[in-house]
């Protein structure tokens, strides 16, 4: 219990250990398919962040009484489609009454005891890469107040709904020295993490951090969830920005993301091999700065 990672890990033998997570929260879209697919694949994702496969999930849900049932039906078939391309089962769960939706799973998976990604084991020099942009939470923000275009809702909605699978496949295989999704706590907070358990500083490249379209827009609006804001009290000490950084491009590294992207340090040998075979299945990756000797987050 004295690491921050991702899942809890149950070793069975020399080769086999259970990796074991859950997450659930409120509906961030109005589609119900796509909420269910969206909180099924943030649960998933902290299988994949722990370098495990997931393969077995049960549902918790909650929902009112007067919830019509076609809305129910749409979550939970927005769950299971999206567990069915993980190659994950849903062996049932657990439903009550609440004033509120709530969906999200519980995830068991498989990762070998030798081969686990955790938030520690950073090496100086180490690329820091990023498989998902940024600007989710701003986005919804907007959206929550009707000042989100469709356009910005849907390209925020098909990013929220990629698993991290072929991201954590990516990790393992070109030997990540560690790795963490990007939740809750935002870039700052997750990387933080990182930096703590592995007693090393990160240097990010602000202008090389991806962002979805509408992210710069709304963020400039302060548009931001309440979140970030408790994201900078408890992470800003821990980060110096360049002053050429604005407040509101500051704040959007501290955005808080739903099922957000892999953050994973990868030695500098293996990152060029790492970004072809990135490109050759379709993967994105963003190169956004180095793990170097230190103890805070430097962002340039």
């Amino acid at each position: 219990m004295d690491n921050p990672d991702d899942s809890a890990v149950w070793r069975i033998d020399d080769n086999r250990a259970l990796v074991l997570s859950t997450d659930f929260f409120t509906p961030v879209v109005d589609d119900p398919f796509d909420y269910g697919s969206v909180a099924a694949s943030n649960s998933l994702s902290d299988i994949y962040a722990m370098g495990g496969q997931p393969f077995l999930a049960l549902s918790i849900a909650a929902f009112p009484p007067d919830l019509p049932v076609g809305f129910l039906g749409e979550i939970l078939r927005g769950g299971a489609i999206k567990c069915r391309e993980a190659g994950v089962i849903i062996a049932g769960g657990h439903t009550i009454q609440d004033k509120e939706p709530k969906y999200g799973l519980v995830v068991v998976g498989f990762v070998h005891p030798h081969h686990i990604l955790t938030k520690g084991g950073v090496q100086p020099g180490d690329a820091l890469v990023l498989s998902k942009p940024l600007g989710f939470g701003t986005t919804l923000t907007a959206f929550k107040q009707d000042k989100a275009s469709l356009q910005d809702i849907t390209e925020a909605v098909k990013w929220m709904k990629i698993l991290n699978k072929s991201a954590s496949k990516l990790a393992l295989e070109f030997g990540s020295n560690a790795a963490t999704d990007i939740t809750g706590f935002s870039l700052i907070g997750h990387a933080w993490e990182m930096v703590s358990a592995s007693q090393v500083g990160f240097r990010f490249i602000y202008n090389d951090i991806p962002m979805i379209e509408g992210a710069y827009r709304y963020g400039s609006k302060y548009l931001f969830p309440g979140g970030a804001h408790d994201n900078r009290i408890n992470f800003g000490s821990h980060v110096q920005f360049s002053p050429k950084i604005e407040e509101f491009m500051q704040l959007l590294l501290f955005d808080p993301q739903t099922s957000g992207g892999l953050l994973m340090s990868i030695p500098q040998q293996n990152l060029s091999a790492m970004i072809a075979r990135a490109a050759q299945i379709n993967q994105p990756l963003w190169v956004i700065g180095e793990a170097v000797a230190g103890d805070h987050i430097e962002v340039v």
